[in-house]
């Protein structure tokens, strides 16, 4: 999948603009509990669909209990986090590179210091270059057309992430974090009820 922003290929005669490397912020009218109150980070996104992870899912599953060999680069907290419920099975590993101009062979940016690695690379070679990981089982998909069509439905909103957010010590707070700082409105969802019955 392309990982270059501006306009790509055409949906019914429309040009799509890459939302690769930004946030999906479930609004409160996302109904799906697969992506209830989740921050998703787009990985891919062009005319066929749109691949990400969610962010804020953390597992129980220490790193070091299935990818011992990388448990040492994983990001406080160092367990498995839900991607999504696409092939659970499998895994995606974000990192974050210290110098994020440097290529290095197995990692694939996709917004500033912030990629993707591919973990059959010997951690050991990668050690220097990259600032942290994190795992996750599975992740999050889209056919062409579905994820604009959720966005234009009110499902989620667009956001710019911050090279920390697939990072924070704090991933549960991710949610509310990520709405608070764009002030205005918007910083008010955050404070909306899990429930609103229960208001």
């Amino acid at each position: 999948m392309s990982e270059t922003q501006g306009e790509g290929p055409a949906i019914s005669g429309r040009a799509v603009e890459s939302m690769t490397g930004r946030l999906l912020v479930a609004t409160p009218a996302l109904k799906d509990p697969n992506f209830d109150r989740t921050v998703v980070l787009l990985v891919a996104h062009e005319a066929n669909g749109a691949l990400g992870v969610v962010l804020n899912r953390a597992t129980e599953v220490a790193v070091a209990d299935v990818l011992g060999e990388w448990s040492d680069l994983a990001r406080h907290p160092a367990v498995l986090f839900e991607g999504g419920p696409v092939q659970p099975e499998s895994a995606i590993c974000l990192a974050r590179m210290r110098h994020p101009m440097r290529r290095l062979k197995g990692f694939q940016p996709i917004s500033g210091a912030v990629g993707t690695v591919d973990l059959s690379s010997d951690p050991e070679r990668m050690r220097d270059s990259i600032g942290g990981i994190r795992v996750f089982a599975g992740y999050s998909g889209w056919g062409a057309g579905q994820l604009e069509q959720e966005i234009e439905d009110g499902s989620w909103f667009v956001l710019d992430a911050l090279p920390g957010d697939a990072f924070v010590d704090r991933p549960d707070d991710l949610w509310p974090m990520v709405l608070r700082r764009q002030g205005g409105m918007m910083a008010a969802v955050a404070h909306f009820p899990p429930d609103v019955a229960l208001n």
